[in-house]
């Protein structure tokens, strides 16, 4: 039986970033589709039947869900994964849901048979946005939390749509969208990840045993926005400073009042962690910028008067320097609540195992809307994530497969 790091082992070298360091998977990217392949044989090495839905999420079934019998307990993750992001962000969870297996079975466990509910390890694509702009676009498809005909036209860098890129991996665009017989066959969904930050450092001294997994109990509302702020694009060289309506100095004006928004209210974050000036060069005054913005915070109604706030002040930037903007909502998602019956019978299972709330996006946020959904946190020493130096001790990662397991054992 493999250990969780032995099944990662065989994924360290699938999309290192040269320039980055860490990885670049983004969806359906040669890496993310080798991550992909490399999904379907460690199911099909577990005799798990595998299936594609129409979104592409990819589902490896220990028992055949069906219509007239119970519905199924679900868990996994994702498998893409921001800019030079880190190896334990969506992996971890899916190497641990077949680990996971692995134990079940060593204990004599069967999921799917005489009456027992079926189990499903599945991956879902484009969890963290980094090529289509939209962060869990997989599960917001099935749930219809997105529009299909918004999802079809999203676009990434070089103009491709995500319509065309899931016709060139096999899936039909116009089938893209709410898929209720998905959801139908889910009864609950365990999410299992890398914590994002300090939470569980922070519960007690590096190391501790009681610490290596934690509970979820929420996740915090976010959104994403794009400013486009315009000027007069023109030459470095010959253009007065006083004759210049250059969009660059007011963005980074914006980027400047997002800081201090955020400093400024108790439990905010605001982030630019993206930005591209038009046409781009080097002796070119910009004719427009562009600039992504996330925007974070437990209640929903302060996010909003955080971004109006951001908003206000970067029209007055853009208008000081003779530029205009436009502000553009690209994501947004509540406050989640996890299931309350759900963490409850995980605190049973787990009694040692503490509550923590997260300010990461996952896709267990987007399906608690249409399923009882939970989250299993395994410790970060560094308390760093979207960063190579994002990590996960051995130890831990084991510890997390083993609470994975007692927990879908109890559930079954």
């Amino acid at each position: 039986m493999e250990t969780v790091s032995q099944v990662l082992d065989s994924i360290d070298d699938v999309g290192r970033d040269p320039r980055r360091g860490g990885y670049s998977r983004p969806v359906y990217s040669a890496a993310e589709l080798d991550l992909r392949s490399w999904f379907i044989e460690q199911a099909q090495r577990r005799g798990l039947d595998v299936e594609t839905d129409r979104n592409g999420a990819i589902w490896a079934w220990w028992g055949s869900p069906s219509s007239s019998g119970p519905q199924a307990l679900v868990t996994g993750s994702h498998l893409d994964s921001v800019p030079g992001g880190g190896a334990f962000d969506g992996p971890l969870g899916v190497a641990s849901a077949l680990a996971a297996v692995d134990k079940l079975r060593a204990r004599g466990i069967t999921a799917g048979e005489g009456g027992a509910r079926p189990l499903a390890v599945t991956a879902f694509p484009e969890e963290e946005g980094s090529r289509f702009g939209v962060a869990c676009l997989g599960s917001r498809l099935m749930s219809g939390a997105i529009d299909a005909d918004r999802a079809r036209s999203l676009t990434d860098a070089d103009g491709i749509t995500f319509a065309e890129a899931a016709a060139r991996h096999g899936l039909d665009p116009q089938h893209l969208g709410a898929d209720p017989q998905a959801i139908d066959r889910v009864g609950q969904f365990v999410e299992l990840h890398v914590e994002q930050g300090r939470g569980q450092i922070d519960l007690g001294p590096a190391g501790g045993a009681e610490n290596s997994v934690a509970i979820g109990t929420s996740i915090l509302g976010h959104g994403r926005w794009k400013f486009t702020v315009r000027g007069q694009g023109n030459h470095a060289g010959t253009t007065l400073m006083s004759d210049r309506a250059d969009p660059m100095v007011a963005a980074a004006q914006v980027v400047l009042a997002v800081q201090r928004v955020a400093a400024g209210r108790d439990d905010a974050r605001a982030t630019i962690g993206r930005l591209q000036p038009l046409p781009g060069g080097t002796n070119v005054i910009a004719s427009a910028v562009e600039m992504w913005m996330d925007v974070r915070h437990p209640d929903d109604s302060v996010t909003a008067a955080l971004v109006e706030t951001i908003h206000g002040k970067a029209q007055i930037a853009a208008a000081n320097e003779g530029c205009t903007v436009t502000l553009t909502e690209e994501s947004y998602s509540n406050t989640v609540h996890l299931d309350a019956g759900l963490q409850s019978r995980l605190h049973d299972l787990l009694p040692q195992a503490p509550s923590l709330a997260t300010g990461a996006g996952h896709d267990a946020g987007v399906l608690a809307a249409v399923v009882p959904s939970a989250m299993l946190f395994v410790r970060n020493p560094t308390g760093i994530s979207h960063s190579p130096e994002e990590w996960v001790e051995r130890d831990d990662a084991d510890a997390g497969a083993d609470a994975l397991a007692d927990v879908l054992e109890g559930l079954l």
